[in-house]
């Protein structure tokens, strides 16, 4: 680590989450997020879901790519609280878990962009473009690298 990136630390010395990590949870959770906005509307709740995954089967594939994403956010929770000590592991291998979280989300896209017959739909672009600079980001990202580590070399917890 150099000394310009003294500011992805905490008061307590900790590396701090990169804030491009929480854009691709996000991201990679979308599916899960426009199921908790569609709980909140009370006229139509599943008019939302309809709109944005026409096919259920790709909204299902969604939730369940998703789950990774969700798990990966707690673990994230549990990083900045340091405990419990039995997701100390699991988070270290959370680059590991993203990659394969994004190649199940490729995936998904590419059954969603079968679906649409091969006809350009913004959503589908907008995804794989997402995709593939989501893909740059866990690859090339020093701040995420390090902070992966972080929890590993600290030997308070």
């Amino acid at each position: 680590m150099k000394l310009e990136h003294v500011y992805w630390l905490d008061d307590k010395g900790h590396i701090k989450p990169p804030a491009y990590l929480y854009l691709l949870l996000a991201f990679l959770a979308k599916a899960w997020v426009v199921w908790v906005m569609s709980l909140t509307q009370a006229s139509d709740r599943a008019a939302l879901v309809r709109t944005l995954y026409p096919m259920q089967a790709d909204f299902v594939q969604a939730l369940l790519v998703g789950a990774g994403a969700v798990l990966m956010f707690l673990l994230v929770l549990a990083e900045r609280r340091r405990s419990p000590q039995w997701a100390r592991p699991l988070f270290n291998q959370g680059r590991l878990i993203l990659m394969a979280v994004l190649l199940a989300e490729a995936v998904v896209w590419g059954q969603r962009f079968m679906h649409s017959d091969g006809l350009f739909h913004w959503g589908v672009a907008l995804d794989a473009l997402a995709l593939f600079w989501s893909a740059i980001y866990l690859v090339k990202s020093r701040h995420l690298q390090v902070y992966f580590k972080d929890w590993r070399a600290d030997p308070s917890a």
